[in-house]
């Protein structure tokens, strides 16, 4: 009933810069948290921002300083700006979302199919 769809990875080069948008939808009731993750070929999943409901923002020490995590609050949007891309950056990044739908009575956990990034020369 809700779907999450990452858009927005490629290839770039090192020092380059690439937005990620996730684009949640559905019958959405509201959103709480909504996160960014990456994987990486033999790595496990690891946490890379969070933006609360209110727009607070937590992030990897791995890429502070380098990375935004935003939203759209109107469209349910969220976004990953990632500046200063190093080839370690280089996975499968997938957005992630704690939504209560309108036939849930309960939040709980979504998330998009990823979006490949390839960082490298």
């Amino acid at each position: 009933q809700v779907h999450l769809v990452e858009s927005g990875g490629g290839l770039v080069q090192p020092g380059g810069s690439l937005r990620l948008s996730c684009a949640a939808s559905g019958s959405i009731f509201s959103v709480n948290d909504m996160n960014w993750y990456r994987q990486a070929p033999g790595k496990q999943r690891d946490l890379v921002a969070v933006i609360n409901s209110s727009g607070g923002e937590h992030y990897a020490d791995s890429v502070k300083g380098r990375f935004t995590i935003s939203r759209d609050y109107a469209v349910n949007t969220l976004y990953l700006q990632m500046n200063s891309l190093k080839p370690e950056d280089t996975a499968r990044y997938y957005c992630n979302a704690i939504i209560k739908a309108y036939r849930s009575a309960n939040y709980e956990s979504y998330w998009g199919q990823g979006t490949e990034v390839n960082v490298s020369s």
